[in-house]
């Protein structure tokens, strides 16, 4: 049986999970957020379900002790204010993204709240803001993932008709919002999200992580 492959024009590539590694900013906002509200720290492990949870809008009063609602604002702020120190470039990503560049555009579409000039610093300083097009944050949008609203807005730039495009991302948000928007879907393992909650979605396509996303793009 032959390799399923996309042909596509536009690219739409989540951050946090798709590009870099973000469990260690995670766990650390996470960390911030417990010692500033007085409560106990779990262990690791059920720190890094929190983001998986909030997703999902699933409970987390389990998780936490105190009100979820003065938890949340003290966590995401801490999240925000360390992600660019505390995530990084999974290995080989860039390599991965020149390869996709050659094949497509590429637009960048994250749910951070961060002006894009912030994400775009980010980037350069990983030395892979050359090969996106086009980067849409959370502050870019009334209604983010999954909402098509961000991937609309990739379509209209990138100048490509949303059947020519594929989303790829860690969550089930990503796979939600490119199916809504009428795209093809790719979810990538190297997240939050195991293998069953992403297939429940029924993307076109799972792979372990981005850099076997080349071999499936024509």
């Amino acid at each position: 049986m032959g390799v399923k492959k996309f042909k596509v024009n536009g690219i739409f590539l989540d951050l946090d999970g798709t590009i870099v590694d973000s469990r260690e900013a995670y766990y650390e906002a996470a960390r911030i957020a417990f010692q500033k509200m007085g409560q106990k720290l779990p262990e690791k492990e059920t720190l890094l379900e929190l983001p998986r949870m909030l997703e999902r809008k699933q409970s987390i009063n389990d998780v936490i002790e105190v009100d979820v609602q003065k938890f949340l604002p003290v966590y995401l702020d801490a999240y925000y204010a360390i992600s660019a120190e505390k995530t990084m470039p999974f290995p080989n990503v860039s390599v991965t993204l020149k390869a996709l560049s050659s094949k497509a555009k590429l637009a960048l579409v994250t749910m951070r709240a961060f002006p894009k000039e912030n994400i775009l610093k980010e980037l350069e300083d990983f030395g892979i803001a050359k090969y996106f097009t086009y980067v849409v944050t959370a502050l870019d949008t009334d209604k983010p993932k999954p909402s098509p609203e961000a991937l609309m807005k990739c379509m209209e730039v990138l100048d490509v008709q949303m059947r020519d495009c594929v989303i790829v991302g860690d969550s089930i948000s990503d796979v939600r919002a490119g199916k809504a928007a009428g795209s093809k879907t790719v979810a990538v393992l190297s997240g939050i999200f195991s293998h069953e909650e992403l297939a429940e979605e029924k993307p076109d396509l799972i792979i372990d992580d981005i850099t076997a996303l080349p071999s499936f793009i024509e």
